[in-house]
């Protein structure tokens, strides 16, 4: 099942290690700037080499073209999916982190929502806005909310080519499958999974979800 682990804290990298291999189902690991912080740039390339598949910074990049780039270049060997906010717009910052991305064999995912409330308050409010910097920027992936399945199925309509990944699912409240069945790639769960007593048997609840869930809406 397509299950990205999210990092928001520092783990032992063995641990992790030990979910992705033992877990099928986990395609890759989301790792944010709190556990960087925190655990520093040689835990950040550890971490991040203790899944295959996708490894994602979730640095919410927000800036000008030469501030993002400066961002990203330390993590290029070790991450191969880095996301930024869509409002920075296309010229002078987008294209040019897509640019560099692209020039060294990364993904570009661009949120085009978010999975708290206050989302609803000014991103989904400019969707339309939004939706054309995607276009133009055209980047491999979006980040969607799992939150709202709504969405989601509304943007898998609008950009049918692109991967879909799905943050929101366990702590913030949807249902493991739900934003599969919308029409995501991926689901993203974080604290479920990190900080449960037992992180092996609650992917592997998870995973199980999933595919209850899909059986059910194919």
């Amino acid at each position: 099942m397509p299950l990205i682990v999210a990092v928001d804290r520092v783990v032992d990298p063995e641990v992790l290690r030990g979910l992705c291999e033992g877990v099928n189902g986990i395609d890759g690991v989301k790792v944010g700037l709190p556990a960087v912080l925190r655990g520093g740039l040689e835990w950040a390339s550890r971490i991040a080499g203790a899944c295959s598949g996708l490894r994602v910074l979730d640095y919410k990049l927000a800036d000008v073209e030469h501030v993002m780039r400066l961002t990203v270049e330390p993590f290029l060997e070790s991450y191969n999916v880095f996301i930024a906010h869509s409002f920075v717009g296309a010229h002078g910052a987008l294209l040019g982190l897509k640019e560099l991305l692209d020039d060294r064999g990364a993904k570009l995912a661009l949120v085009a929502s978010m999975s708290h409330e206050g989302s609803m308050e000014v991103y989904d409010k400019a969707s339309p806005w939004v939706e054309e910097v995607i276009r133009r920027v055209d980047p491999w992936g979006l980040i969607a909310p799992a939150t709202r399945p709504s969405l989601v199925r509304r943007l898998r309509g609008r950009f049918p080519g692109k991967a879909i990944l799905s943050p929101g699912v366990g702590a913030q409240g949807a249902r493991p499958g739900s934003a599969l069945c919308a029409g995501a790639d991926y689901e993203i769960v974080g604290r479920a999974i990190m900080d449960s007593r037992d992180p092996r048997a609650s992917a592997e609840s998870i995973v199980e979800a999933q595919e209850v869930a899909l059986r059910a809406c194919r």
